[in-house]
Order: structure tokens, then sequence, then C-alpha cells
């Protein structure tokens, strides 16, 4: 097999805060495998906090040598290797994993919703992420998002109240919120989701430090919203820390090191009774297509990548209704792969 790959940097339509961070651009890289003539396409999308970055993910491709797998691919052993070549660095693993599940699509002449047991007709609707801003700013992010039914906002500073209100001064639609461990007060954090509720918010991710578990736990029993793992759950290893502390968890392929790894979370998650949001980071239209072609599978999905960027290097795929529209292609069904300048070889 052969590896190509393509430095990008993804650049937000706004300023991008959340309770700890803020960013206008995303580092991104780009992945081409090429098996016996089938081209795959995978991303790893690496947002500053998770520590990946272009040189990370360029030396951990110098050592990884796909050649001894063959077509249909193991991806228990693929992962296995690749976590054994080094500790973390999930979104590279994610890039080679999505590229490898698109060329696997190709050769089996199979969309990679097919591959998983994914119906399309249940494909959930997208949010819409509104990241922390000044109501002016908010305000027009809301009038951005008029193709979708469902906004997200990320909460956990001081203003979260003004935040939910000035929103709801131009919208009605339904909410989503992500605290980003943002809360510490449990008393607070329970009088604020009560609040929440009134507001039309359906779901809350992460209220509480992550290491928190009887704090989160705490909320989960009293909470009338969902009370979804974002930050406490990221590889399928993690789940059974956070088991009954959460109503439901948040999967995210640049987090569980691809598509593979997040179906068995999926997985996971409904057998013991939780419910799945699948998230998204800053990502083009590769990502998007590999979370949607599992996103059918889940409650709720979060897949705005897209939508948030500029500068989307691929062809956008088509929303209706506020869903994403899956094609019938082989692999991925990712459109306009032909203007990447895959010119970097490891």
């Amino acid at each position: 097999m052969q590896l190509a790959y393509h430095a990008y940097k993804l650049e937000l339509k706004h300023t991008f805060s959340i309770a700890k961070f803020s960013r206008n651009h995303t580092p991104v890289l780009l992945l081409r495998i090429t098996y016996q003539g089938t081209e795959g396409f995978g991303e790893a999308s690496m947002v500053p906090y998770m520590g990946e970055s272009f040189e990370t993910a360029a030396a951990f491709l110098a050592k990884t040598d796909l050649n001894q797998f063959r077509a249909p691919f193991d991806f228990p052993a693929i992962i296995s290797y690749l976590d054994n070549l080094a500790p973390g660095q999930p979104a590279i693993k994610a890039a080679i994993d999505i590229a490898l599940n698109d060329i696997q699509g190709k050769l089996l002449g199979l969309p990679c919703y097919e591959m998983y047991g994914a119906n399309p007709a249940q494909m959930p609707v997208t949010s819409y992420t509104l990241g922390i801003d000044t109501p002016e700013v908010l305000r027009e992010k809301v009038a951005d998002a008029r193709a979708c039914k469902v906004l997200k906002i990320k909460l956990g500073r001081d203003n979260d109240r003004e935040l939910i209100q000035t929103i709801r001064s131009v919208s009605d639609l339904p909410l989503y919120v992500d605290a980003n461990q943002g809360w510490s007060d449990r008393k607070q954090a329970i009088d604020m989701i009560y609040w929440l509720h009134d507001q039309g918010v359906l779901l809350i991710e992460q209220p509480m430090d992550k290491t928190n578990i009887d704090g989160n736990a705490w909320l989960t029993e009293r909470s009338p919203i969902p009370i979804l793992a974002d930050e406490a759950v990221q590889r399928l290893s993690d789940m059974q820390a956070i088991k009954g502390a959460y109503h439901g968890i948040n999967v995210k392929l640049m987090k569980s090191a691809g598509m593979f790894e997040a179906h068995q979370m999926i997985l996971q998650a409904k057998a013991w009774g939780m419910k799945v949001l699948i998230g998204c980071m800053s990502e083009t239209s590769c990502a998007t297509l590999a979370a949607a072609a599992l996103a059918p599978l889940c409650n709720w999905a979060d897949l705005d990548g897209p939508l948030l960027t500029k500068n989307n290097p691929f062809e956008t795929p088509s929303l209706q209704d506020g869903k994403w529209l899956l094609n019938h292609s082989p692999g991925l069904g990712l459109n306009g792969t032909a203007s990447i300048a895959f010119d970097q070889y490891p």
C-alpha cells in the first residue's frame, strides 16, 4: 500500500470559542492510501488541545507499514497494530481507518453505510454548532444556520443564561448544549439544567470535569435532560469507567481512531441502554461522510464541519431537511478528490 498526504489549514467562518479555548482554523491532514490501484481517502482533524500536529502525524505515517494487511481488511488487527506503534494520536489513526474503509467499500462495491448495517432513511438531523460569542455575532451565526433544524450551543462560562436568551430572541429551534466541563458546582449545575429544560434543550454534553465521575453521575440521576459523556470517553477502552454515570456518549471519529472503533462504541452503548450522539471536530466532507455513514445507528448527530468552514477542499454533501443525504457510491461517496495535490510521501 502506498500512502500520500497533504497538510491543509481548514479555516472557520467564525472564531470558535468553547469554555476554555478559542481558534479560527484547524490543522487537517488529508490522506490517500492506494491499494492495488484502488484509492481511499481519510482525514485527521487535529484540534490543538488534543495534542496532534502535522509533525506528529507525518512522523506516525513514516513508521507505518500497512503492506502486511490484505483486503478484506482485518480492522481489529489494524487498530491493534496502530496502537502498538504509538499511544494516543487518534486523529491520524482515524485518517488511516477512514481511508481503508473507503477502499474496502470500493472493493466490495458497497457504500460504507451498508458495510456497517446503517439505513440512510434513519439519518438523524444534524445540529449547527454555535461557539461562545457576543450577542451580535451569535445572532449572525443563528442566521447562518437556516438550513439546520437543531442548534448546538457551547456553554461553560459565567454568561450561560445570556447566551441562551440571545438565541431564543431570534430562534425557537430545539437546542443541544455542550458545557465542555465548564460547570463545577453540582447544585448550580442542576438548577441550570432545569432552566435549560424549560428553554427547549434536548441534551447536554459533559457538564462537569471528565474526572468528576461522581458529580456527573449525580447530575445524570437528577436531570430531566439526557447527560452525555464527551471528554470522558474517547476510545472503546474508556467506556467501562463511565458506565452508569451518563445517559449516553458522544462518539467522534477523531477520538475513537476511526469508523471501526466508533461502530464498536455505538454497539456497546446500545447494549448498555445508553444513547449515542455522533459528533465531529472541524472537519471536511471526508470525515463528515465517514461519520454520516454511522449516523443512522445513532440517536442524534452533530456533523456540521462543512457548514462551519469556508474552504472545504471537497464537494459538500447534500443537506435536505437538516439531514445529510448519503449517495449510493461505493466507499465514502466522496467527490472532489482530484483537486487535492497529494504530493508528500512518508
